[in-house]
């Protein structure tokens, strides 16, 4: 059953260049509404928490330490089909790939620094979400 919320943070990177008014904007001009928002900054344990489900995985640590070097803005986006309107709309993960005006290929700037993460499923937004926001901390 597909739902109507997917998870995002805007990663250390896009922070660091100062486009977090510029992501939400194209969030909310794509019919995204903000269900959730928060500024935080991931420690590496939070970080490898996170992303535990790459643990065994090569850039595993590196991941951890990008994604705890810097602020992050964590958020919950509600609109109709957004699992896969959400991906279309940060593009691929690779900016180099990703499509004219996606948030990847306006922000990005490699691989490893692209800008957002964009939940890949219903069940990962849940417990995506719900590993940044309590029930009562989303509108």
């Amino acid at each position: 059953m597909s739902t109507n919320r997917t998870f995002t943070m805007i990663k250390p990177d896009a922070v660091a260049n100062g486009h977090i008014g510029s992501i939400i904007n194209d969030f909310t001009n794509a019919g995204f509404k903000i269900i959730a928002l928060k500024y935080t900054k991931l420690t590496d344990e939070t970080a490898g928490q996170f992303y535990a489900v790459h643990a065994e995985r090569p850039f595993y640590k590196d991941l951890v330490s990008f994604m705890s070097s810097g602020p992050i803005v964590a958020a919950i986006l509600e609109k109709d089909n957004a699992i896969e309107d959400f991906r279309k709309l940060i593009g691929a993960t690779n900016p180099a790939e990703a499509a004219e005006g996606t948030i990847r290929q306006k922000y990005a700037k490699s691989i490893d620094a692209n800008a957002v993460h964009g939940s890949d499923s219903d069940e990962n937004a849940e417990i995506e979400g719900n590993f940044f926001f309590k029930a009562d901390e989303r509108f």
